[in-house]
């Protein structure tokens, strides 16, 4: 297991979608501040935040928990994200681009996944 989260190639790919979420969510219409754009910029941020949380935990079987965890937040920020293009609220580059950023992110933690459960 990596010594400390920064040397994963899932977290920092985490923050930099986590970033490109806040900054799209910008324009979104104000009367979403305390709905979509608050759900969506929440399970964001929840992905990277459980990425450090199970690798603090220093157990394979903790950290897998809580990189499942992290695909579960990715799943739910992409329909929120398919939710705000069909809404009008993110152009459809803007989305694409977003979405591109979660599947590569999803194959990172899967094979994280896969690679920590081969070694217990």
């Amino acid at each position: 297991m990596p010594q400390h989260y920064r040397d994963l190639i899932a977290w920092p790919k985490a923050m930099d979608l986590v970033e490109s979420v806040y900054k799209l969510t910008e324009d979104f219409p104000k009367r979403e501040a305390y709905g979509l754009t608050d759900e969506i910029r929440r399970a964001a941020a929840s992905i990277p935040s459980n990425i450090v949380e199970g690798q603090a935990h220093f157990t394979n079987r903790e950290f897998v928990h809580n990189l499942r965890h992290s695909r579960g937040s990715l799943a739910e920020l992409e329909t929120q994200l398919l939710i705000a293009r069909r809404l009008d609220y993110l152009s459809g580059s803007d989305a694409d681009q977003l979405l591109r950023k979660t599947d590569e992110l999803g194959r990172i933690l899967s094979g994280l996944i896969s690679s920590l459960k081969s070694s217990e």
